[in-house]
């Protein structure tokens, strides 16, 4: 909700809806709800109805008021394709991405089944639509696998895979079709650990597949404190589009 995003791989936040459900492993500690949910209750505060699901029509329009462009996070508190959000909301959601391309526009769901049947059905044009990147969460591999094969089948000018938090060793995986990888471990309290050696796997296989690849974060209780250098280095490759 931000024109200033503190998220490394994005320019700023845009949420026309906010709040959530949990539908996988990955949710269990979902920094969103922790925030949203210290305000429920508080009278006239974003968040007063804490991580309820809800639309935000007053947010449509706050693209347009961002003259530069920028690369924005779409609900970053929220997922557009969430089963509680209308199939008209999110068209509107994609009337303002086509009418102001001056911005490239990344839209990261887990519901993967519902993006694809929209995006090669009666929202088609959205998947053609040349500023917005389409990705999906991977936590594991029972979970988060599946949904790159939904996303390779999905139309997109460019699909990103947002590994975070990565849970488990991914083992060898199909990156074909998947045009961005995103890598980080979970933060806050409770975090569950990253090894090294997961992360590594994957950026082995981003090389073999000449996928670019951004490490995030180590994460943990304090993430600050463990930085974001791999094996010495930043990690912080975006797709040429």
């Amino acid at each position: 909700m931000s024109e200033k995003s503190p998220i490394e791989w994005t320019d700023a936040t845009w949420n026309p809806v906010l709040g959530c459900t949990k539908v996988s492993a990955g949710c269990a500690h979902c920094y969103a709800e922790r925030f949203s949910e210290r305000f429920r209750g508080v009278p006239r505060h974003p968040f007063e109805q804490g991580f309820d699901l809800r639309l935000v029509p007053a947010k449509l329009d706050q693209p347009r008021r961002w003259r530069l462009p920028r690369r924005v996070f779409v609900n970053s508190m929220s997922d557009l394709f969430h089963p509680q959000v209308p199939v008209s909301y999110i068209a509107e959601v994609g009337r303002v991405m086509s009418e102001v391309q001056r911005h490239t526009y990344q839209v990261l769901t887990k519901r993967h089944e519902r993006m694809h049947e929209l995006l090669v059905g009666p929202l088609s044009w959205m998947g053609e639509l040349p500023n917005v990147w389409f990705g999906v969460s991977v936590e594991n591999r029972r979970q988060g696998l599946p949904r790159l094969q939904a996303l390779r089948q999905t139309p997109a000018a460019v699909r990103f895979a947002s590994i975070e938090p990565l849970l488990e060793d991914l083992e060898k995986f199909d990156l074909t079709g998947i045009d961005w990888v995103i890598v980080g471990g979970e933060s806050g309290p409770g975090a569950r650990p990253m090894l090294e050696a997961w992360v590594i796997n994957v950026l082995l296989q981003c090389r073999r597949d000449d996928v670019p690849f951004f490490f995030k974060q180590w994460g943990g209780p304090r993430k600050h404190l463990n930085g974001r250098l791999l094996k010495g280095r930043t990690y912080d490759e975006f797709p040429a589009n």
